[in-house]
């Protein structure tokens, strides 16, 4: 068991989630974004090939460019994916997904599976609640 504020030590340790400073719990904030869970869709998508920053963007509807550089800039930190500059006049930028990034996509897949099973249970649900708000119950 982890004391709070420790971090977690090696691969296979456990963190506690419950703890602002866990690292586990920090590395799902990360992760838990919508525009993470696109870039890593996107770029599995192509994998093993590369992605311009302009095309993410134009797969990513709704996405800013800012928001986007972002993203990029924290799952290229974490190694989750790979950026290549072409030394051209504007710079391509290309990006790709690493091996680490590739078996994120695993786990978001089962994620988004799991969602798109249970999107009516979810909206009915939600109906529910709202009729019963309305009604003050």
């Amino acid at each position: 068991m982890t004391t709070p504020g420790a971090g977690v030590a090696g691969r296979g340790a456990r963190g506690d989630l419950f703890d602002p400073l866990c690292p586990t719990r920090q590395l799902l904030d990360r992760i838990g974004t919508k525009w993470t869970s696109m870039a890593v869709k996107t770029l599995a998508d192509a994998a093993p090939g590369e992605v311009r920053f302009a095309e993410l963007r134009r797969r990513m509807p709704g996405v800013s460019q800012k928001m986007l550089a972002v993203t990029l800039r924290a799952l290229t930190r974490d190694g989750l994916v790979a950026r290549r500059v072409e030394p051209t006049v504007p710079p391509q930028v290309f990006y790709r997904l690493t091996g680490l990034g590739l078996s994120l996509e695993t786990a978001l897949a089962g994620l988004r599976t799991w969602a798109e099973e249970h999107m009516a249970e979810i909206k009915h649900a939600n109906e529910a609640a709202d009729r019963q708000a309305a009604e003050g119950v």
